[in-house]
């Protein structure tokens, strides 16, 4: 099933109406029927909250693990989600259209929280096989601190990435980010049923750190440019060699893993392996004494001029 899927809701009345269908279908393909009542009434609530407390876009989606599915609410406020005020008498038909608060998420979920970001947030549950009256299911916060780069020494070696497909490198950026919060979530929320979540993550934070700021800035200035192609340029430690050997292979089996729906989030596509397979060798070469050699990109594509950033 397309679980990489999202449905996009308008700002109306129907939206927790359009999200509710679309979640049983999803649970239903999932072969979860277990779980369609709790996510069918959880996404109801989420989604009347960011309706009458955020801003759009709003969409739901479903990631997570066929064992553990997780539907996410996404809108446009990075504000953190407020329970709604206890509405009485006239205001019932209000509450019943619009939501009664978080607190029911809390009763449907086995798990819940949510992922503050720079543009909007995430609100999260697992949902349950059936409702408890406790709603006892903790909430987590998903912090994503980015991991400080590892400082540089007089040794550090001068490395190029050349010719760069800035579109497709935004594209698997993208997958990347993700990745990296489907493991993060996993090893918060189900360390001891997926141990090799918390392991992925910690050695994607120590790769995140062999890489400096001026790397990233590079990256961003050519997005914000527009630029189709860049060379960029940085320094690096050698002793980074051997992690970024470790973790080709670990994004092999990252892939594995969203194929067979062991994780519900998208693999990569071909062009984005290949870049990224492209840029991990072209590290490993370089710091090992190699010349830069640039991306070819993907045949008969064509080439536009290369500009650098720095």
């Amino acid at each position: 099933m397309p679980l990489s899927s999202e449905l996009t809701l308008a700002s109306s009345p129907r939206a927790a109406a359009d999200a509710r269908r679309w979640v049983g279908e999803v649970c239903q393909r999932l072969e979860r029927p277990d779980l369609v009542e709790c996510a069918e009434l959880g996404v109801s609530e989420l989604v009347a909250n960011a309706i009458l407390h955020a801003a759009a876009p709003y969409k739901v989606r479903v990631r997570g693990t066929a064992s553990h599915p997780r539907i996410e609410v996404v809108d446009g406020s990075p504000r953190p989600p407020v329970p709604p005020a206890p509405v009485e008498g006239d205001d019932l038909d209000l509450l019943l259209t619009f939501g009664r608060g978080l607190a029911m998420v809390a009763q449907c979920a086995v798990a819940w929280g949510a992922t503050i970001e720079s543009d909007g947030k995430i609100v999260w549950f697992e949902p349950a096989p059936e409702m408890t009256d406790s709603g006892s299911a903790e909430w987590v916060i998903d912090h994503h601190d980015r991991s400080r780069p590892e400082p540089t020494s007089d040794g550090a070696v001068d490395v190029r990435l050349l010719r760069i497909d800035v579109p497709l490198y935004t594209s698997l950026k993208q997958q990347y980010h993700e990745l990296r919060r489907e493991l993060r979530l996993l090893s918060l929320s189900h360390q001891s049923d997926y141990p090799l979540a918390g392991d992925l993550t910690s050695m994607f934070a120590n790769f995140e750190r062999q890489f400096p700021e001026t790397f990233r800035e590079q990256i961003q200035q050519a997005e914000t440019r527009g630029l189709p192609k860049v060379d960029v340029a940085f320094p690096m430690v050698r002793e980074a060699g051997p992690i970024f050997v470790t973790m080709t292979e670990m994004f092999d089996v990252a892939d594995a893993f969203c194929r067979a729906e062991r994780l519900l989030s998208m693999a990569r596509t071909p062009r984005q392996r290949a870049l990224h397979n492209w840029l991990l060798t072209e590290l490993v070469h370089q710091l090992d004494g190699a010349a830069a050699q640039p991306w070819s990109g993907s045949p008969g594509a064509a080439s536009p001029s290369t500009s650098r950033v720095g």
